[in-house]
């Protein structure tokens, strides 16, 4: 959601498409994205037609796990594809659950793995421990 505010992508009436809906990412990103407004729709393994829900994402979110899944003619051009999947191929090279080679050409923004969600998720687990300790400091000089 950080990443969203930061490019200051306005989810309002937006089209968000999250393909996974595991209780870590999925289901917990579609109640943060429909706060903000969205219109969602969560896909999973039993998903009928997964392109045709894809197609029409103005964000698309991959979270499966599972290496290059999201193709090129799976994503609308220019739309805002964040790639949360972490997977390592046969060579050892880390990738994302998005081919982000190809689709980075018709997207208007796309998240990076390695170096996308996974520092953003570092960061704001830093922000909130810190956020935490200042909160219990000041619980603890009220005696």
């Amino acid at each position: 959601m950080k990443m969203f505010e930061e490019y200051n992508i306005d989810l309002t009436g937006k089209n968000v498409v999250i393909i996974g809906r595991s209780n870590i990412v999925g289901k917990p990103l579609s109640q943060c994205c429909l706060a903000k407004n969205a219109t969602v729709t969560i896909c999973h393994s039993r998903t009928k037609d997964l392109k045709e829900h894809t197609k029409r994402a103005d964000i698309l979110i991959a979270a499966i796990g599972k290496a290059k899944f999201v193709t090129k003619d799976m994503v609308k051009e220019g739309a805002v594809v964040i790639d949360v999947g972490i997977n390592r191929t046969e060579e050892g090279k880390l990738v994302g659950d998005v081919d982000f080679e190809k689709v980075e050409k018709i997207s208007s923004y796309i998240t990076p793995v390695p170096g996308g969600v996974g520092p953003m998720t570092i960061a704001m687990l830093m922000n909130n421990v810190i956020k935490a300790a200042k909160e219990q400091s000041n619980e603890n000089s009220t005696f």
